[in-house]
């Protein structure tokens, strides 16, 4: 499909800079396909009463780590350079692929010294600079590196030397600070790894979950190490040619288990945000069974798509032309999701990262 179908204006002083507060307070747009669309307004708090006993909620679980490095580029004969570089996957102990900038500049060889030893005055490690070699260039500026550090170390060492990778929308608009330590993590992440939030995930709160249980919704967690990838714009004129990044993803065995138990009777599979659909959608079968899965998964959903496992989609407002809006257009059908962004945008929602959610029905056209 042409990629600019999938476009739309966004008026600047929609993007949101810092989350609702409380998080469930957020506003929450249930967008229903059959037939005309129909769209109505609520609170994230309302969210259980549009559930029944015996759905069960699909929570990613993953833990954003401060993957945003800054450092000094050295190579022989050259003088130092300052590069920023922004880890989106591990692929060995001591290995992590990036993306780096300026990613021109930077050859295989080079070598990139990260934290105060560095040169780089924006950041404090008490372990000292952290060094890498870059073993690899890709498109993009993407980057492999291999740190001299292994294992816990070199995770250590990240957290220490590394800050939170904010969306671009927001870090060109503000710096980051302590707060988005706590606001861009979800009150549930445990598996660290990534290096953006699964964002629909923000709105949830103890308050919350204690109604969810009330009411007899299910909740069940999965693992998607979310990538910088995510904020990659779609250069491509068609969708046909645009390469997506994998992410590493897990689905355990008695997950998958209990959400086919859940299937089975009767109950709905609710994804809470675009990686946990990804990912279920990754493991399951033709006939909507989930298996146990784990490994890279680059699934790009379009328009076009069947869906083999899930029923109902939350997730926050999307950019225009990106991988992520198509995914909901594939859903609820592209003209159901260009009417919700537009009411959207009329009504005065929140978009992006901190801003506000929606609830997805899916489309059996």
């Amino acid at each position: 499909m042409r990629v600019d179908l999938f476009d739309f204006d966004l008026p600047e002083e929609s993007i949101a800079l810092r989350p609702a507060s409380p998080r469930d307070s957020a506003r929450l747009l249930v967008v229903r396909p059959d037939g005309e669309p129909v769209l109505s307004d609520h609170r994230v708090s309302e969210l259980p009463g549009f559930l029944k006993s015996g759905d069960a909620l699909v929570f990613n679980d993953t833990k954003v780590i401060p993957a945003q490095l800054e450092g000094i580029r050295h190579r022989e004969g050259a003088g130092g350079q300052q590069v920023s570089a922004t880890l989106h996957m591990r692929t060995a102990p001591d290995v992590w692929k990036a993306f780096a900038k300026p990613g021109k500049r930077i050859k295989i060889g080079d070598r990139i010294e990260f934290g105060p030893q560095s040169g780089y005055a924006g950041s404090a490690c008490l372990l000292g600079s952290l060094a890498a070699t870059v073993e690899e260039k890709g498109e993009g500026g993407e980057v492999t590196l291999r740190f001299d550090l292994s294992g816990p170390a070199l995770d250590e060492a990240i957290m220490a030397v590394g800050h939170m990778p904010l969306p671009p929308y927001i870090a060109a608009k503000r710096p980051e600070d302590d707060r988005d330590r706590k606001d861009y993590q979800t009150i549930y992440a445990r598996e660290e790894g990534a290096v953006a939030a699964p964002t629909a995930g923000l709105h949830f709160t103890l308050e919350l979950f204690a109604a969810l249980d009330a009411a007899g919704i299910e909740r069940h967690f999965v693992t998607l190490h979310v990538g910088a990838g995510t904020f990659l714009p779609v250069k491509a004129d068609d969708t046909t040619e645009h390469k997506m990044h994998q992410e590493i993803g897990y689905v355990g065995a008695e997950t998958a288990a209990r959400l086919n138990a859940v299937k089975r009777r009767g109950g709905r599979i609710v994804c809470v945000g675009t990686t946990s659909l990804r990912l279920i959608e990754s493991a399951a079968a033709e006939d909507g069974t989930i298996k146990p899965w784990s490994g890279p998964t680059g699934i790009f959903i379009t328009p076009g798509y069947r869906f083999k496992a899930v029923d109902m989609l939350m997730t926050n407002f999307h950019l225009p032309r990106s991988t992520l809006f198509m995914l909901v257009s594939a859903f609820s059908g592209l003209e159901t999701m260009r009417s919700a962004y537009a009411h959207a945008i009329e009504a005065g929602y929140r978009f992006y990262s901190y801003g506000d959610s929606s609830l997805l029905f899916r489309t059996d056209k």
